[in-house]
């Protein structure tokens, strides 16, 4: 835990501040754009940390993911299309407030829940992630293991319905991060001879192929043309009108702490559960979906809340729950931070710079949301090509100065492209994504504990917390399964009677 002396040299002695705040602006701005979501936000700022220092990276990330999320409700109240998928419930209640002619009330309520919401979560973060920290003495490369195949677990509940494809697309990831030098040996496999290759197919490749070149694919024949209002301004909700909404921003807040904390959750199913539950819990039941002030409240909470307790099981045991976690986790290995409890002992200036760096984004949301709003306006109402152009010259751009490797594009594209076919026949991305983030774990962890015990698998059923681990991959596994088993069978039966 950082001290108060230790929060003042990271204020003065480093650029955290400013680095936060760039987060934050870009963060909303990408938020805001329809079909850019947290995930691809991240993506695409991912490349231009690679040679900034470690603290100020995964800050810088942490931050684009609380401005995204904020950011996705500007277009869902004002066009009924929801800028990241978290804001998806936003649009109900959002888009009938802006009807009604009140969007700068509707802005004004998802911003203070933002913020309540960002704050909540951080706080729980804070608290949670230190005691979880502990087991970091305990863990031995049996536990990493173990560790790896919880997050591979991951997979289950992130499938879209089918285990078998998402099953399929992590081995293919899988196989991606055999590509290189051997951990243990130090023979190079699958490399072709090509020097490129040597050092393997880094992680930030796959994700901003997968994650934004794929979208720029899948929009592509878009004919969305949507404009927004360009005088509306955001109208900060009263005292009074704070009050009547704190039920519905606690319901949000708490769901929101539980889904984060669950893989597989995310803000789309805080936002939608916490929706229901304030619905449930309202005085004014009857007017949600007809322009609800907690209809936004309860949402905007909850996946603001997300933002920050995702990060509790990524940085506690090295598993993300979602899409963003993943590329965080992607940006912890491109600056050689190892994922889980060993952070906590060998890096806690980054784990300093996450807390504080997060505060500074959520108090300076309030103003950054306010001035930054005519520009997200601006942005969404430019023709979708011109847009295109410009985050496809980002991508490029960003991916070339990584390694200034024309190969390092070659790949990306061809995974942009894999992505795309992917996205047709129906594979989830994310499972092949987390395949290659933690393949290196899982292997290394795997072939050291053998070298330990002299080639003796029962190392992994003598370390009692790689026992744990492992069983509660495989219930996540078997309960997954018996989910879609229980799916297509109730399909069947619905198909039959029809």
């Amino acid at each position: 835990m950082a001290t108060i002396m230790d929060i003042i040299r990271l204020l003065t002695e480093t650029p955290l501040i400013f680095v936060s705040i760039a987060g934050l602006t870009w963060g909303i701005l990408g938020g805001a754009l329809p079909g850019i979501s947290a995930s691809i936000t991240m993506a695409l700022v991912l490349p231009f940390t690679y040679t900034m220092d470690p603290a100020q990276a995964i800050a810088l990330l942490a931050c684009v993911y609380i401005g995204a999320e904020y950011g996705g409700s500007i277009p869902a109240i004002l066009i009924r299309t929801p800028g990241t998928n978290s804001s998806a419930a936003t649009v109900i209640d959002g888009y009938e407030l802006n009807r009604q002619g009140r969007a700068g009330e509707a802005l004004g309520i998802s911003l203070m829940s933002g913020v309540i919401g960002s704050l909540f979560g951080l706080a729980m973060l804070i608290m949670l992630t230190e005691p979880l920290s502990w087991l970091a003495l305990a863990f031995t490369p049996a536990s990493y293991f173990g560790l790896g195949i919880l997050g591979l677990s991951v997979i289950a509940s992130m499938s879209g319905g089918s285990l078998i494809k998402g099953l399929a697309a992590a081995t293919v990831g899988l196989m991606i991060a055999t590509v290189g030098t051997d951990p243990i040996s130090g023979v190079t496999r699958f490399t072709f001879d090509i020097p490129d290759l040597l050092g393997g197919v880094e992680p930030v490749l796959v994700m901003v192929g997968l994650f934004a070149l794929t979208e720029l694919m899948s929009q592509s024949g878009s004919t969305n043309t949507a404009q927004l209002n360009q005088k509306i301004k955001i109208k900060l909700p009263s005292l009074a009108v704070m009050n009547r909404l704190k039920r519905s921003q606690f319901i949000g807040c708490v769901l929101g702490l539980f889904e984060g904390l669950t893989p597989g959750g995310g803000g789309s199913i805080a936002a939608f559960m916490s929706y229901n539950e304030a619905k449930r819990w309202s005085k004014t039941p009857h007017l949600f979906g007809k322009g609800s002030e907690e209809g936004v409240a309860a949402p905007e909470a909850a996946n603001n809340t997300v933002a920050s307790t995702a990060l509790i099981p990524l940085l506690s045991f090295g598993i993300p729950s979602s899409n963003s976690t993943a590329v965080l986790l992607g940006g912890l290995l491109m600056h050689g931070l190892i994922p889980g409890p060993r952070l906590f002992e060998q890096s806690a200036q980054v784990i300093d710079s996450i807390y504080v760096g997060s505060f500074i984004a959520i108090i300076a949301q309030i103003g950054v949301g306010i001035i930054i709003l005519p520009a997200c306006i601006w942005l969404v109402n430019r023709p979708r090509p011109y847009r295109a152009g410009f985050i496809f010259a980002l991508i490029l751009s960003g991916i070339f100065t990584l390694n200034n490797s024309l190969f390092d594009l070659g790949i990306a594209l061809a995974l942009g492209l894999v992505g795309f076919l992917m996205r047709i026949a129906g594979f989830p991305v994310l499972p092949m994504i987390l395949g290659v983030v933690l393949g290196h774990m899982v292997e290394s962890s795997y072939r050291r504990s053998l070298v330990l015990s002299g080639g003796d698998h029962m190392i992994f059923l003598q370390d009692p917390i790689a026992v744990a681990l492992l069983s509660i991959a495989l219930i996540f596994v078997v309960f997954s399964l018996s989910r879609e088993v229980r799916d297509a069978r109730k399909t069947r039966i619905e198909e039959a009677r029809s």
